[in-house]
């Protein structure tokens, strides 16, 4: 006869303590060491409220008020504290997530080229070109992205490198927007053609937004969308579709409008119109 089978002895608690929580009673968690707030403080500096009163963002009351209700922040650490002094040369400064540009190392111009002028800042066969337009000015600036020379419209000069690369690369998205002027009327297949894609000899291409904007006779104005920026990129798409272009005006560049400037014109941008082109590229 077999003997009964011996029942399970309880497995013996383990030696080791939990990772998870401290075993012994009345034990409290490990509390994370607090990491210490960034200071951002420059002992040599100017108060932050007369910097940003300065920087146009409002009166100095105003900007006080700004900074009292948290919606400041310096070097990426939100502040409080009024007599806070920063580097305008260096100190990162934002208004309610919107980058501030401060100081006056930094130039901003928004200029819009007539027909003719080449898209250099220097030209050695004497042509027109956009470096003319701010000969003799101290500081030294340079135009972000090109127009081939018939092109007209929105051009920005700066001497904000990281900004311009930002701008001109794809990889950033931003858009820029065209109104060009070609050979009516046009079939409706012709912007889906173009927001499909077309094959050109150096790719794939294609427009992100298109649109008729009005029909004249014997010609039609339309408004193209795009965020790349080859080469005649836009008359070579609309060449493709059987519309050559006979006209064609740069309107915008991402958050920026050329308005109401006229060609040949040149202004410098305002501290919203900065901040918007800082939000859009990321900075």
């Amino acid at each position: 006869m077999s003997s009964a089978p011996r029942p399970k002895q309880p497995r013996k608690p383990s030696r080791q303590p939990s990772r998870r929580f401290d075993p012994r009673p009345g034990a409290v968690p490990r509390q994370t060491k607090p990491v210490p707030a960034k200071d951002v403080h420059h002992p040599d500096g100017e108060r932050l409220q007369k910097v940003l009163a300065a920087a146009g963002v409002g009166s100095r009351r105003a900007c006080e008020e700004l900074i009292a209700a948290g919606r400041v922040s310096v070097d990426g650490q939100v502040v409080t504290e009024m007599g806070l002094r920063v580097d305008p040369r260096s100190s990162v400064i934002h208004v309610d997530g919107s980058r501030i540009v401060i100081g006056d190392s930094y130039v901003y111009l928004v200029l819009n080229k007539p027909p003719g002028v080449v898209s250099t800042m220097s030209d050695e066969n004497g042509r027109p070109c956009v470096g003319d337009y701010v000969a003799g000015r101290e500081t030294r600036v340079f135009h972000v992205g090109r127009l081939d020379s018939e092109s007209e419209g929105l051009l920005l000069l700066t001497n904000d490198g990281e900004l311009a690369h930002r701008l001109t690369h794809p990889s950033y998205g931003i858009q820029k927007t065209y109104l060009a002027e070609v050979p009516g009327p046009m079939k409706r297949e012709v912007g889906r053609t173009l927001l499909a894609g077309i094959e050109l000899e150096d790719g794939l291409a294609k427009v992100d937004e298109f649109r008729l904007v009005d029909s004249l006779p014997g010609k039609v104005i339309v408004e193209v969308v795009l965020h790349e920026g080859r080469k005649h990129i836009v008359r070579r798409l609309l060449e493709e579709v059987g519309h050559p272009v006979s006209r064609l005006v740069r309107t915008s560049m991402g958050p920026l409008a050329l308005g109401s400037l006229k060609p040949g014109g040149l202004r410098r941008l305002s501290q919203p119109e900065i901040s918007a082109l800082y939000t859009a590229a990321g900075l």
